[in-house]
């Protein structure tokens, strides 16, 4: 069962658009029980927050980014009091230097667009099944292709909307090959739109009222379980 996440809590784990994005960590505990002693791998955690996520739930996390962290986020665990559970590592998720078999778990919400092409994508996905071991899953959040509107405003609003590369349906269906069983849902439409944190937890509230008969295609959201 999910532990209770406080507003703050929540705010640290998920960052932007909250309201949409929170609903990955239900969607993980439905289809996978995360269980105290689970080694964790968490990939591109700058801020730390799922690294905090599993920490608190009483695993062993590392935590990882391909950049150095800022002193922040080490300060943020401290403060929160699971510092003894997390270890920080430097990791190209196309290159994770790890044994096979390391983890129970390995984590990611919004990292594998900035891969920017869809080889270095499989690429990283091929070596999370490596270091997974035999039952262990494969969790993430990350930003779908969506509608063409999504598409545009991307481009136009978002600095780097034409360098990171969305996520395909055909691309979960790749991935799914590589592993022996596979959980995945579409979520959002509207929110993506919101210029605000209010704005966008609005919207949230549209999005989860209208979300069965928005077409999956237009959904900008993937959450996926993926088990080895």
């Amino acid at each position: 069962m999910q532990n209770k996440l406080s507003a703050e809590e929540l705010a640290y784990i998920i960052q932007w658009d909250i309201k949409n994005w929170k609903r990955a960590l239900s969607f993980w505990d439905k289809h996978f029980e995360i269980k105290a002693g689970m080694r964790v791998l968490a990939l591109g955690e700058r801020e730390g927050g799922l690294s905090y996520y599993f920490a608190q739930k009483g695993c062993e996390v590392v935590c990882s980014d391909y950049n150095e962290f800022p002193d922040s986020t080490k300060k943020m665990h401290a403060e929160k009091g699971v510092s003894d559970q997390i270890s920080y590592k430097q990791i190209d998720m196309r290159n994770i230097d790890f044994e096979d078999g390391s983890f129970d778990v390995v984590v990611f919400k919004s990292v594998i667009g900035a891969l920017g092409n869809k080889e270095d994508q499989d690429e990283a996905i091929k070596e999370i099944n490596r270091v997974l071991k035999k039952g262990g899953a494969f969790l993430f959040a990350e930003n779908a292709l969506g509608s063409r509107f999504h598409r545009y405003l991307r481009k136009k609003f978002v600095g780097w909307g034409e360098r990171w590369r969305y996520i395909t349906r055909q691309d979960l269906q790749d991935w799914q090959s590589n592993f022996s069983s596979a959980k995945t849902e579409a979520f959002g439409f509207s929110a993506l739109f919101g210029r605000s944190e209010k704005q966008r937890s609005f919207l949230g509230g549209v999005d989860k009222a209208f979300n069965p008969l928005t077409p999956k295609g237009w959904r900008y959201i993937y959450f996926g379980v993926m088990v080895k």
